[in-house]
């Protein structure tokens, strides 16, 4: 671990809730709930208030209105939640040197250098009274020597704070601390060390990695060096042209719209698997159609974060339909998918119905046991073009 490693992790405050708020201050210190009131809707996010009450995001709705009757519920708008969060990476892009989008609410800043040149301490206060008096949301900021130090800081600081842990005091500031505050430790993992007699950080550290080794394998290796302070992950810089893609070529050069419709949605949907499983969302989709003439024409839309085949496939047979104007015979059809983010159930809860966000599990669930071909919508069937 290097002592001139700078890691800025910055996470925003209750993020749904925070642009709720800033369309209707009359929110402001109120339990919100952003979800879906049905019996099978769940919590996409809360305010502060509300989590007071027990009230958290993934939890049931049913559960939710028991232990908080008098919350207010939200069913929340993806696009203006997106939106918001292309305003905030904008600035920070704008601002320092390296950024990774870890979420579509939270970003890590590598300043690591910098601080020959400026205090990153007071940098990092600059640039989230930046982001606040410019968006008018919160934000809350870790500062430490790398990620997962970074990460716990923001998360013992929030809401509306900041934290300092330089490397001297990496070690004691998280001894004290629960394992379930680990980045990336599950709740079955949190169970079995729990059973052993392991809770706070600091009786995980002193855990002899061959024992670590003996009951988690490597991931136990990983959370030994987590409760020690070890992360030496690098900052992934934040690519607008991060994507996944598919093309196909016809084998003869074609004009049939329905087939070339069913092709899209089958490409989409393997697309849509992909990122579910890599467990990402998309904010951009392209559509590429090659004439026999060998031109290709692009066209290309942003949307609000998803990963669901549903508004996937709409979005992809509307830039289709714009792209194919010419009406000539069509040689390639190309989906590409960009602008992704890390997360998929904690943003889509509810963005869309509760019947396609289970179909969606259904078939996942379906082609993990069987292979990613064994189920299709009956729109996507393979006509061999």
């Amino acid at each position: 671990m290097s002592a001139d490693r700078q890691i800025i992790h910055m996470d925003q405050d209750a993020f749904f809730v925070s642009v709720e708020v800033r369309k209707n201050s009359e929110l402001t210190g109120k339990p919100v709930i952003i979800g879906s009131l049905s019996d099978r809707g769940v919590v996409a996010s809360c305010s502060y208030e509300a989590r007071k009450f027990g009230v958290h995001s993934a939890m049931p709705a049913r559960m939710a209105r028991m232990l908080c009757p008098h919350g207010i519920w939200i069913r929340g708008n993806m696009d203006e939640y997106s939106k918001a969060s292309h305003e905030i990476t904008e600035i920070l892009k704008e601002n320092v040197p390296l950024i990774e989008k870890a979420s579509i609410d939270e970003h890590y800043i590598d300043m690591s250098g910098m601080d020959k040149h400026f205090g990153t301490l007071l940098y990092a206060r600059e640039l989230r009274a930046k982001v606040m008096r410019e968006t008018a949301l919160p934000i809350s900021f870790g500062l430490s020597v790398n990620k997962t130090v970074s990460k716990m800081a923001t998360n013992e600081c929030k809401p509306n704070g900041e934290l300092n842990i330089e490397k001297a005091v990496v070690q004691p500031f998280l001894n004290p601390l629960s394992i379930r505050k680990i980045p990336g430790l599950g709740e079955k993992t949190f169970i079995k060390l729990s059973d052993m007699g392991i809770k706070k950080i600091y009786e995980l550290s002193q855990v002899h990695p061959e024992y670590m080794n003996s009951i988690l394998g490597k991931n136990g290796i990983w959370l030994l060096q987590k409760a020690k302070g070890i992360d030496d992950s690098p900052i992934i810089p934040y690519q607008e042209q991060k994507s996944i893609g598919t093309q196909t070529t016809f084998k003869n050069d074609s004009i049939d719209l329905v087939a070339i419709n069913y092709l899209l949605t089958s490409m989409v949907m393997e697309l849509a698997f992909e990122l579910r499983q890599k467990k990402k969302q998309t904010a951009c989709i392209t559509v590429t159609v090659r004439y026999s003439t060998r031109e290709d024409v692009t066209k290309q839309a942003v949307i609000p974060y998803t990963a669901l085949d549903g508004p996937l496939i709409k979005k992809v047979k509307e830039l289709f339909k714009a792209a194919y104007q010419k009406r000539l015979l069509i040689r390639l059809v190309g989906v590409r998918l960009s602008n992704l983010v890390n997360g998929f159930e904690q943003i889509d809860l509810y963005a869309e119905s509760e019947e396609q966000y289970s179909l969606c599990q259904a078939m996942d669930k379906i082609r993990r046991r069987f292979g990613p071909d064994s189920i299709k919508l009956a729109s996507g069937i393979n006509l061999n073009l």
